[in-house]
């Protein structure tokens, strides 16, 4: 039987929603900044309509769970957990900077992946990805908070540089590379490609009740309760 998993990501300014089953994905995406709220469970109903499906019909849900800028993770973590304890369902958290990876993947077929968010404050959440026999994004290392100039060197020539971290430190992040990567600085996380590693995932047994789909922040670890 088909896989049936609706994904959300609102890590940035962009916000999105996807439906995959089985090997076919349809998206809705929109940067659209301070509008996760506002969006993100119209964008869920309105793929859910168009399949004519029920959130009983699904298998799973998955969200980006960061890291990535404090509202965004924590709008995008209170509403995969609301859904999944109204619906009874199973949650698939989805690193924000490992679906990132995906896109690149997805967009530019980079089989080695270099993913920074600008973390403000002089520092970025870096994460390096290698593609694995099923062209899923796998960690290399643990993602981290730290100064660009502070992440570790990469060995290799094929890497290739995304998110907005590139844009704000360039010359930095480059000099973890022997030759310096080609750049996507503009990339944002998609949906999309949080439902292709949630299905991955989930397959792996990875999911989780929805007390335990919980926001990763890096910096500075909040506490993080059920809803009321």
């Amino acid at each position: 039987m088909a896989l049936r998993l609706l994904a959300i990501d609102t890590t940035e300014d962009a916000c999105s929603a996807a439906l995959l089953i089985d090997q076919t994905v349809a998206e809705r995406f929109e940067v659209a900044p301070r509008r996760h709220s506002e969006l993100i469970l119209p964008m869920m109903d309105g793929l859910l309509a168009e399949a004519g499906l029920r959130l009983a019909d699904l298998d799973a849900l998955g969200f980006a769970r960061g890291p990535g800028a404090f509202t965004g993770v924590r709008i995008a973590a209170s509403v995969i957990q609301g859904v999944a304890f109204g619906a009874d369902l199973p949650v698939v958290p989805v690193s924000s900077l490992q679906a990132l990876a995906q896109g690149a993947h997805r967009e530019h077929r980079a089989q080695a992946v270099l993913s920074a968010f600008d973390a403000r404050m002089g520092e970025v959440y870096w994460g390096v990805y290698r593609s694995d026999a099923g062209a899923i994004m796998r960690p290399v290392i643990d993602e981290r908070v730290c100064a660009p100039q502070e992440v570790a060197p990469v060995n290799g020539q094929d890497w290739v540089g995304v998110g907005s971290g590139w844009a704000a430190y360039p010359t930095q992040l480059a000099q973890c590379c022997s030759v310096p990567p080609p750049v996507h600085a503009d990339a944002m996380v998609h949906a999309q490609d949080v439902a292709t590693i949630a299905a991955a995932l989930f397959g792996e047994g990875a999911a989780v009740v929805a007390e335990r789909a919980l926001p990763v922040y890096l910096r500075n670890q909040v506490a993080w309760a059920r809803p009321g």
